[in-house]
């Protein structure tokens, strides 16, 4: 089979996004808007969406420690990935600061070949810290702004797996988020960042062949649904490093998430997300991953 053109490739991506953002805004005409509160951690345990990070913090008091924020995270990579569990907690102090950890547990995949380049999981290391808060200084244009880093060990997959060890790797981002509330009947939320990594795929991937930076970013609509809930929908959008570890002729492109997410009640702490993450198909030719439509969901629950 022929691969398609870049070109071809990109506009499919840039129609289908265009596509999503005005479903979304039609659907969110529904009904009156209200803030969703940014206690859902995201794939790798800090706030965030699906997986890509917010600039905001868990919420803490002054001065003091927050309690616990426990996340559960589930993907289906596919036959050949296998898939993923992803277990969080998540702490904050001071209203400026989060940090956690983040156990990832693998389900090998079934392909005799490939399956077994992913090995049982791997650890992260969270923390992020907030820089300017949002609408700093009485300016309402003012959005927060954060910097965090990601710190993944015990990593075998693809390129680990080749060289029989455990390696490491590590994100260093900076990310600016805005919530627009004068968009009745609805809010947008909108996020974008840079980050330098050493990371395919937040680590699902192994290392990248190199550091470099990697752009990100995210936007959503909020409005609310029955019984006082709230609707959150988004899609996101996160660059890869070209090249991973050990593998100079594959390409890995850059992973595009659309995300619904629930928060049942304004009394409850409790955030539920579904997602589909577009991972990664042909990395070289004759090697098809079959990981283009990733199926995800994840829970939340701030004690």
């Amino acid at each position: 089979m022929n691969t398609p053109p870049l070109h071809i490739t990109s506009r499919k991506h840039i129609l289908r996004f265009r596509f999503f953002l005005l479903t979304i805004f039609c659907f969110s005409l529904l009904g009156p808007t209200r803030q969703a509160h940014a206690q859902q951690l995201g794939w790798e345990g800090e706030t965030g969406v699906f997986v890509t990070p917010l600039a905001y913090t868990v919420t803490s008091p002054e001065h003091k420690f927050a309690l616990p924020v426990a996340a559960y995270h589930f993907l289906n990579a596919g036959s050949i990935i296998g898939k993923y569990n992803q277990i969080s907690v998540t702490s904050g102090y001071s209203k400026r600061v989060e940090f956690g950890y983040t156990r990832s547990i693998h389900d090998a995949g079934s392909d005799a070949t490939l399956s077994p380049l992913w090995t049982d999981g791997f650890n992260i290391f969270h923390a992020k810290g907030s820089l300017i808060t949002e609408n700093a200084w009485k300016q309402s244009w003012m959005p927060q702004v954060s910097t965090g880093f990601m710190l993944r060990t015990q990593v075998r997959n693809v390129g680990g797996q080749m060289q029989n060890k455990d390696t490491a790797n590590a994100d260093i981002y900076l990310v600016a988020t805005k919530t627009i509330t004068q968009l009745k009947p609805m809010s947008l939320i909108l996020s974008g960042g840079v980050q330098g990594t050493n990371a395919e795929l937040l680590g699902l991937g192994g290392n990248a062949s190199k550091w470099g930076p990697v752009g990100f970013g995210a936007v959503a609509f909020v409005f609310q649904g029955p019984a006082k809930s709230a609707i959150v929908l988004g899609a996101e959008v996160a660059q890869q490093p070209r090249h991973p570890d050990q593998l100079p002729s594959a390409v890995i492109r850059t992973a595009f998430v659309y995300a619904l997410r629930v928060i049942p009640s304004p009394k409850m702490k409790l955030n539920v997300d579904f997602g589909v993450l577009e991972g990664p198909g042909t990395i070289a030719p004759g090697v098809d991953l079959k990981a283009k439509v990733c199926p995800g969901g994840a829970i939340s629950y701030a004690f």
